[in-house]
């Protein structure tokens, strides 16, 4: 099961190297972009750019051992499980892709629904500028949690290495999308995740909240009903500013509040609840009501119950 390894990896370097080379032209033009906003003054502070290149640069070195984790993790703990055994092929490595790109989309939809995901997700929110650099802005604990989402597609038979590949194009994909330098592309807005799908996903307008959560296509959001086109101007970041540049209070300081919430629940059963209950859900201490009654929900600034917005994005 595990001898043709080698032989595997080999199969996907074409994969990766694509990927590293399309990665260094990406850094040229984020270098560019960066460049043009302070010339032009559009970028009145480096500070934002600043933590985004360093939590970036540490996410990165962190990446190279996730990833090892990952398949390691997946190929000696799930696929001797498999429930098929799909043959390694051109139609399966178009169909891994595609399917690694839904699973990003439930596994995206989950990191904003739930609050122990959303608190190393809102990382990647927490800017109020928008640019190349934000998608650099990726938590570095988010390694630790992902993988167990992509899973299920080594369990029905994909192979691992073929999993995390198309992972990682669909991760790939999404680093040019964070621009305001392009607007509109036609036709391909029905089909594909574009600048004008993320910048939305980045609002923390309540019209945008948990909206386009797509990786490569944005047909899933329109299936699934998560899709709202870009109208009103977005305010990016979330509802909640962190209101500082430093890389380790934007990397913790959610954790630090969800540890402080969980601890200070009335029972263990509400203690889990604040993890796995949207954010912004909070218990109550009033034991006049049954405890199915018990539980009370913030409002989100739209006004609408948190069971649909949450208070941060």
């Amino acid at each position: 099961m595990y001898s043709d390894l080698e032989l595997r990896l080999q199969e996907a370097a074409g994969v990766f190297n694509g990927i590293e080379i399309l990665a260094l032209v990406f850094l040229l033009v984020l270098a560019s972009e960066t460049v043009w906003d302070r010339f032009t003054g559009y970028r009145q502070s480096l500070s934002e750019t600043g933590a985004n290149l360093i939590i970036g640069l540490v996410y990165g070195l962190l990446e190279r051992t996730a990833y090892g984790l990952i398949l390691v993790i997946a190929v000696f703990l799930a696929e001797p499980f498999a429930l098929w055994d799909l043959p390694r092929n051109g139609l399966t490595w178009v169909l891994a892709i595609v399917v690694a790109d839904l699973t990003y989309y439930w596994m995206h939809r989950c990191e904003h629904r739930v609050r122990l995901f959303w608190t190393y997700h809102s990382v990647h929110h927490s800017s109020p500028e928008f640019n190349f650099t934000t998608a650099l802005r990726l938590a570095w604990t988010e390694a630790l949690f992902e993988w167990m989402f992509f899973i299920p597609m080594v369990i029905v038979g994909f192979d691992p290495v073929q999993v995390i590949a198309g992972l990682a194009v669909v991760v790939a994909y999404q680093s040019w999308i964070h621009t305001e330098k392009v607007r509109r592309l036609g036709w391909l807005e029905s089909i594909l995740n574009t600048p004008s799908h993320h910048r939305v996903h980045h609002g923390s307008n309540p019209e945008y909240l948990d909206k386009n959560y797509g990786g490569i296509l944005i047909v899933w959001d329109r299936l699934f009903g998560t899709y709202t086109p870009e109208r009103a101007k977005v305010v990016y970041g979330i509802t909640d500013p962190l209101n500082t540049s430093n890389p380790i209070t934007i990397n913790f300081r959610d954790f630090i509040r969800l540890g402080t919430d969980a601890l200070n629940a009335p029972s263990f059963a509400q203690s889990l609840k604040v993890l796995m209950k949207p954010p912004g859900w909070t218990p109550t201490r009033n034991t006049a009501f049954p405890a199915d009654q018990s539980d009370t929900q913030l409002q989100s600034p739209a006004g609408s119950s948190q069971g649909e917005h949450h208070d941060e994005h």
